[in-house]
């Protein structure tokens, strides 16, 4: 009974799930930023005034970050880049539709941008866990 106990409630496997859920779902916008480019990101900072190279800047937080929270390399670090790459994409993206329903689901509308933006700043208040590269460390 104590075994399964210690299974049921192993908050190590818990962050690793959680690693692995919010850093692989969101390597795939990375890679597919990577593959088809950044256009419609530049168009927006360019619209704002500033240079669109930045939105290289997102690439590389949706792809390194999200690999260092799937291998838990220094998380809390991967984690804050994460939360800001997700701040700056609800303002950007989505800031019209903050306080909206979607009408086909009834669900927030910008649930999943908020779900990815969450998941990332409970790893920067938990850390990885033990299941990481770099456990133990300040910014694990």
């Amino acid at each position: 009974m104590t075994v399964q106990k210690d299974f049921l409630r192993n908050t190590d496997f818990g962050l690793l799930l959680l690693r692995l859920t919010v850093g692989g779902l969101m390597l795939f916008h990375g890679v597919h930023k990577i593959l088809y480019g950044v256009g419609f990101i530049s168009d927006m900072l360019a619209a704002l005034g500033l240079p669109s190279f930045i939105a290289w800047f997102s690439v590389a937080a949706e792809v390194i970050a999200s690999l260092m929270l799937i291998l838990g390399a220094w998380t809390r670090l991967a984690a804050v880049v994460f939360v800001g790459n997700m701040a700056v994409a609800i303002l950007m993206a989505h800031s019209s539709m903050i306080f909206s329903v979607d009408a086909m689901t009834g669900g927030w509308a910008i649930e999943l941008p908020m779900l990815y933006l969450l998941g990332a700043a409970v790893l920067f208040f938990t850390g990885a866990g033990k299941y990481a590269v770099t456990k133990g460390s300040v910014l694990d």
